[in-house]
């Protein structure tokens, strides 16, 4: 045999001992596919039902969505009105107050009149008592003066 052949045969046992070595992981990696590819028909198969109800979940949130915007609409309504009874409710309280200011005035000065005679009144009788009673001192004291010189 020549050098060139014994050469080829090693290259060829070498490549034949390489090609049994990476059988092995390829034979790994086949059964990590199958079973990557079981996994991925399982949840295929979970997922179909599940997303069946996230979608009737989905429709239920909808309806009530549309219901709250009804309620809402409803609400809105009844603010609007609520807001309207205010300010007529306001518009009232604002003519009450001005009658009552003008009711006031109109009253409240012939009250002042009123008290201010009363004290008048007061003060003018207070002021003839004094006097009556201040006479009636001096008369006594001229009484017993005379008394006293009559001695």
């Amino acid at each position: 045999m020549r050098g060139w052949e014994i050469a080829a045969l090693v290259a060829a046992g070498a490549f034949a001992v390489l090609m049994l070595a990476l059988v092995v992981p390829v034979l790994r990696l086949r059964h990590t596919i199958d079973a990557a590819t079981q996994t991925l028909k399982d949840v295929q198969v979970r997922t179909g039902p599940l997303l069946d109800e996230v979608h009737g979940t989905v429709d239920n949130v909808n309806t009530a969505l549309g219901q709250v915007q009804v309620t809402l609409d409803g609400v809105n309504v009844q603010l609007a009105r609520v807001d309207t009874m205010t300010q007529h409710a306001q518009a009232a309280t604002a003519n009450v107050a001005n009658l009552v200011g003008v009711v006031s005035a109109a009253a409240s000065s012939p009250l002042v009149k009123a008290a201010a005679f009363s004290y008048g009144l007061r003060r003018a009788n207070s002021a003839r008592r004094q006097a009556d009673d201040e006479k009636a001192v001096r008369a006594t004291l001229k009484a017993q003066r005379k008394a006293a010189r009559g001695r």
